[in-house]
């Protein structure tokens, strides 16, 4: 992955480059017999690419790019560089980039690769805001010779662009305000019953991308923001599991939903939320747990007279790299040194899986889960699996999001390292995506 420039660009580079950009999709480029193949044109976020090139010279150097401009006028791009075979073609799915963004086979490393532009905002998530009815629309490209991402290219050999959906068609998106409860219910298309699950991420504001592909996957799904949004508390201050206990108990009476059991994923603060969930929370019978930890964190959970206290960042540990990214792996101890933080697991009659990274450098993730395992062991429980990733880092989502070493911390409003290698991180995601899947329906249908 290149790293970001600590400034954008000119102004006039960025205008350059849309300048371009608008004259590629008008049309130009020479004509020829060279051909972009592209299989499916149209794909959900979450689905694999086959993407051929023919008609090249043989052994011809080229470089592939991809590149996205968002809704909010942000460019994201990509390249990788490779070499025709004696034929005049590349397949991605064989042939490996020599350069660019990543390297070796990797199918969907342009995809996966996709970062800000260099005269963008570092560290921003590709997102999209119309989940529903728009596609993000990626703009594939082939240019003769090897160039980086850092450069702006000519005239393409031959170009394609593709629709990327975050839901199929007839998904509905209803706005949930209910009580103390905030956020997005996402309906799978058809009448239903579907299995129920409730999505947290630990961002404030409201995250609804993963409720939306699993809604399109054939489940109900509340995306439940728990701070920062609407008159919710502006930061996460102590923390009530009635609040999540009401978002279950509403999801179950759901007309949609199957029930009786519901489930929830999170993903690292999200991620103990939803340990802390199905432990004191009997209607939950299914949790995944993204990148968390076996103890409560950052604010204290209360819950019918029952007290976690939080296990928090010691910001005296924090290493400041020369790139300017926090460092902030060593800043979390072993949850037993404070005992009153660990989520009681033994209590939870439900499922859990745990998906984590080991190269997460947000925390150490892979040594949470393992404690998790061992008191659930040591009870003589076996109601978990456990999904380890060397090479990942702590974002794992669905596999529409690219990787990502670093983001901003709203606390400290500075870069934060996540941590693992792009491909390999990416290809964690994909692996995941449809074991969760799979975890989920079992325990729910």
């Amino acid at each position: 992955m290149r790293p970001p420039p600590p400034f954008g660009l000119l102004r006039a580079g960025r205008a350059a480059v849309r300048a371009a950009r608008r004259a590629w999709s008008s049309g130009g480029g020479p004509p020829g017999p060279i051909s972009l193949t592209v299989r499916p044109l149209k794909s959900m976020a979450d689905e694999l690419l086959d993407i051929q090139v023919s008609g090249l010279e043989s052994r011809q150097a080229v470089t592939l790019r991809a590149q996205v401009l968002t809704e909010r006028d942000s460019m994201f791009d990509s390249s990788g560089q490779y070499q025709a075979d004696g034929e005049g073609r590349l397949d991605t799915s064989r042939s490996p980039s020599v350069g660019g963004d990543y390297l070796g086979v990797a199918p969907m490393g342009l995809l996966w690769t996709l970062s800000p532009s260099p005269m963008e905002e570092p560290y921003q998530r590709l997102s999209k805001l119309n989940l529903i009815d728009s596609p993000m629309n990626v703009d594939l490209s082939v240019y003769s010779g090897h160039s980086g991402s850092d450069t702006i290219p000519g005239v393409p050999l031959v170009k394609q662009r593709i629709e990327r959906w975050y839901s199929k068609p007839d998904v509905r998106r209803i706005k949930l305000r209910e009580g103390n409860l905030r956020g997005s219910m996402f309906i799978p298309p058809g009448d239903g019953p579907f299995p129920g699950v409730i999505d947290l991420f630990e961002d404030d504001g409201l995250t609804e991308f993963r409720a939306c592909l699993l809604a399109s996957r054939g489940f109900t799904t509340l995306a439940l923001p728990y701070f920062g949004f609407e008159d919710l508390p502006r930061t996460v201050t102590d923390l009530r599991l009635e609040y999540f206990e009401e978002a279950v108990n509403y999801l179950q009476k759901h007309p949609t939903v199957k029930g009786p059991g519901i489930g929830v994923i999170g993903s690292s603060k999200g991620g103990d939320l939803a340990l802390s969930m199905v432990t004191f929370i009997p209607q939950v019978v299914a949790s995944v747990c993204i990148s968390g930890c076996n103890a409560n964190t950052t604010s204290d959970l209360h819950y019918k007279g029952i007290h976690l206290s939080s296990l928090r960042h010691d910001v005296d540990r924090i290493i400041i790299l020369d790139s300017g990214i926090l460092d902030m792996s060593k800043t979390f101890n072993n949850p037993n040194t404070k005992e009153d933080s660990i989520i009681p697991l033994e209590k939870a009659e439900g499922h859990i899986l745990f998906v984590v990274g080991e190269d997460d450098k947000v925390w150490n993730s892979k040594l949470f889960a393992e404690e998790a395992i061992k008191r659930l062991k040591k009870h003589g429980k076996d109601n978990y699996e456990l999904l380890s990733y060397p090479g990942a880092g702590h974002c794992i989502e669905p596999p529409c999001s690219p990787f990502r070493f670093a983001k901003i911390k709203r606390l400290f409003g500075l870069p934060v390292l996540l941590g693992g290698e792009a491909i390999k991180h990416c290809s964690a995601q994909q692996d995941s995506w449809q074991k969760i899947q799979d975890f989920l329906r079992s325990h729910l249908c």
